[in-house]
């Protein structure tokens, strides 16, 4: 009976073998803190592989090899956006990678947006207010030398 449970469990684990593979080996990618801020602070900063909060704060993320960027917008404040460096440090055998960021903290200096631009008024030449005259008089004759009739005045029949 002995021998027919070793066969057995032998004949199970060798089956176990032909899955077997490396990645069982690996743990899983070590996590790291990134500090996030900004001039103004409170601004929404968002990492390009997920994590976000409002500034200044930290997020932990799981750093791909390639980098990532962090994009930070703040209502009146023109957006910026932060590339980040990843760099992979190989454990060996018996330690695990290490990633480190670059640049940690992420700064980012918000810019004021650019005012809208202001609707101008159409310009209007100054009307002058006529004289206030009295009621039924008769409106002022122009001065004797003026070159220039007054328009209020009755006209001399023309011949």
């Amino acid at each position: 009976m002995r021998r027919a449970f070793a066969l057995a469990v032998a004949g199970i684990s060798l089956a176990g073998c032909s899955s077997f593979s490396t990645d069982y080996f690996k743990s899983t990618p070590p996590t790291v803190q990134v500090q996030l801020e900004s001039t103004p602070p409170g601004a929404d900063a968002r990492t390009s592989i997920g994590p976000g909060c409002k500034t200044p704060c930290s997020v932990s993320v799981t750093p791909p090899e390639t980098g990532f960027t962090v994009n930070y917008a703040l209502p009146g404040m023109q957006p910026a956006s932060v590339p980040v460096r990843v760099t992979r440090d190989a454990g060996g055998m018996f330690a695990s990678d290490t990633f480190k960021v670059s640049p940690n903290p992420v700064f980012a200096e918000l810019q004021p947006s650019a005012p809208p631009p202001r609707a101008h008024k159409p310009m209007h030449p100054k009307r002058n207010k006529p004289a206030a005259a009295s009621a039924g008089a008769a409106p002022a004759a122009a001065a004797p030398d003026s070159a220039f009739p007054n328009p209020g005045a009755a006209q001399p029949p023309q011949r």
